[in-house]
């Protein structure tokens, strides 16, 4: 199953960025990314953002410390523009080239008037691979990306000499890429935000861990959601490998039309090339033939969710030459990562976890499945147009009551209604719901952060909202 010899084909049709006029839009970390990597580049990079809460002095503090954490000596960040609030017409007839942040629509009628005009619509993670010299592994799914992405890189990082982590998990393509040689591995969590914006990226191995409803208020149907997660994909050809899940249905489906060598991995469904449960344990198959790797309970990780995402990355390791011995030792020392049903203390008799991550109902219903424990579950959050029924379901025999927050309280109250769950709470604040929790929790019970909700409105992302959470039960000790 190995052939992690095999280089990449190139794409030698690589924009010549030296003088461009680059439109950057966004602010954030993935665009102060780009901003820093075009002027590396020599192109003149205008930063554009509409908000109201940024000023340019803020802006320009960012891009300076992100160039001299990348190139100490070199550029000067007053090369760049910064343009807050509106546009002018003249700075959208001199672009050359936009560069979208993920958190920017890729279909607004004011993105779709460059491309009328036959400029070129890129991400960051477009941009940056432009200039990528080695091989890459790309990871998406609507859940599992940044467990299997960090636990992948892991492995990559003892195998390899060089090795790099990017993406939608926190860091951005463009400050790492000028890193990468012939002999480097890159490992990106890829959202289908940047994966809407690709036109040349090409993985060499490619893995789409599950499809599931989310982002629907951003890509409006779920057959845009599922072309997006697909586009990663669509560069390659049978010399490179794509990893799907066989038993999400719309993974599967993907298979059938997919360019690259598939290979699944199923906890329901023994397979012939692939990655497997047979009880409890994970087997990998190859022509047929079956070779038992490791028992569930070895790993650190907890919940059948994580079992598929080990399965991930161990056939991404396979393809990529890695010793058995060397990719399972990673994975049986691995532990979650932040935020990821992440178990943060008992304190008087009761588990607290922290699944902040859990921003969508799919994702939530993993880290439900996950308790062994009755659990006091706090819900809730930014509406992004999800569905609970399912989610709600999973409380039978698990949930002992929900304590939810948020602009979507209501609409959840609502469905719990509709299916019988009549135990939950309201709360306006964070604190307060986490103070009902303690207050009902009893020895041998959980308490779990597991939304299913994004953050936004009540907090700036998920990460806040877990270090709150965590902060709160840390003072429940004294």
């Amino acid at each position: 199953m190995a052939d992690g010899k095999k280089k990449r084909g190139k794409d030698e049709s690589t924009m010549e960025l030296a003088g461009k006029k680059v439109l950057i839009v966004g602010c954030g970390k993935s665009g102060i990314g780009a901003a820093a990597f075009l002027l590396r580049e020599k192109a003149k990079p205008i930063l554009f953002d509409e908000s109201e809460k940024l000023t340019e002095e803020k802006v320009r503090a960012l891009l300076f410390e992100k160039i001299k954490e990348l190139e100490p000596e070199d550029p000067d960040e007053k090369e760049a523009e910064v343009i807050l609030g509106k546009l002018p017409e003249e700075k959208k007839e001199q672009t050359e080239l936009l560069v979208l942040s993920p958190g920017v629509p890729a279909d607004t009628p004011f993105v779709e008037s460059f491309r009328a005009k036959g400029i070129s619509v890129w991400g960051e993670i477009e941009l940056a691979f432009r200039k990528e010299r080695g091989q890459v592994i790309g990871i998406t799914g609507t859940n599992g990306k940044t467990t299997t992405t960090t636990l992948v890189g892991e492995i990559m990082k003892r195998h390899f000499e060089t090795s790099f982590v990017m993406g939608n998990i926190g860091y951005p393509y463009a400050d790492i890429v000028d890193k990468t040689t012939a002999q480097s591995v890159t490992v990106g969590e890829i959202s289908s935000f940047q994966l809407e914006t690709i036109e040349s990226f090409h993985p060499k191995v490619s893995a789409i861990l599950n499809i599931t409803p989310d982002h629907l208020n951003r890509h409006h149907t779920m057959e845009n959601y599922i072309a997006a997660k697909n586009n990663i994909t669509k560069n390659q050809s049978k010399d490179d490998f794509c990893i799907l899940n066989y038993d999400n249905e719309e993974t599967r489906k993907l298979g059938d039309a997919c360019p690259a060598k598939v290979l699944y991995f199923s906890v329901s469904k023994e397979q012939t090339d692939g990655a497997f449960l047979r009880g409890e344990d994970i087997y990998l198959a190859e022509g047929g033939k079956t070779e038992r790797l490791m028992n569930i309970h070895e790993m650190q990780l907890v919940g059948l969710c994580n079992v598929e995402n080990v399965m991930a990355a161990i056939l991404i390791s396979e393809v990529m030459g890695i010793p058995k011995e060397e990719y399972l030792d990673v994975i049986r020392t691995f532990k979650a990562v932040e935020h990821r049903i992440e178990f943060v203390d008992e304190v008087r008799g009761v588990a607290y976890y922290n699944d902040s991550k859990g921003t969508n109902p799919d994702a939530a219903l993993q880290a439900i499945y996950a308790m062994s424990r009755p659990t006091i579950l706090i819900g809730g959050g930014y509406d992004k147009g999800s569905a609970y029924d399912e989610w709600i379901d999973a409380f039978e025999g698990k949930v002992k009551l929900l304590v939810l927050i948020g602009q979507t309280k209501e609409k959840i109250a609502a469905c719990a209604k509709k299916h019988g769950f009549n135990h939950y709470v309201f709360a306006e604040t964070f604190e307060e719901a986490f103070r009902i929790c303690v207050e009902n929790a009893k020895q041998g019970d959980a308490v779990l952060l597991s939304p299913a909700c994004a953050s936004w409105g009540m907090f700036p992302n998920y990460e806040e909202r877990g270090r709150l959470f965590k902060e709160l039960v840390y003072k429940e000790r004294v």
